[in-house]
């Protein structure tokens, strides 16, 4: 029977096709950590941010005065 001249995959695309299917995936990887991150709509602020931004809120409208500011945002910050 005579050789087989078929595709073989040790040659040509082979080789080249390892390194291509191997960053797609990375690639792909890496946007859906990105995506995670992102756009997942998590907050990832730390109770704290929420409380200063909510105690910021207070001292602009008026409800309390610069020292009680001041002495919340120390407690927060301890």
């Amino acid at each position: 029977m005579m050789g087989y001249y078929g595709y073989d995959h040790m040659s040509g695309w082979g080789l080249m096709g390892f390194f291509f299917m191997a960053t797609f995936w990375v690639l792909v990887i890496a946007l859906v950590i990105w995506l995670a991150r992102s756009g997942s709509g998590l907050n990832t602020d730390g109770p704290t941010d929420h409380a200063m931004e909510a105690l910021r809120e207070r001292y602009a409208k008026g409800e309390m005065s610069k020292e009680e500011f001041e002495a919340k945002k120390k407690d927060l910050l301890h």
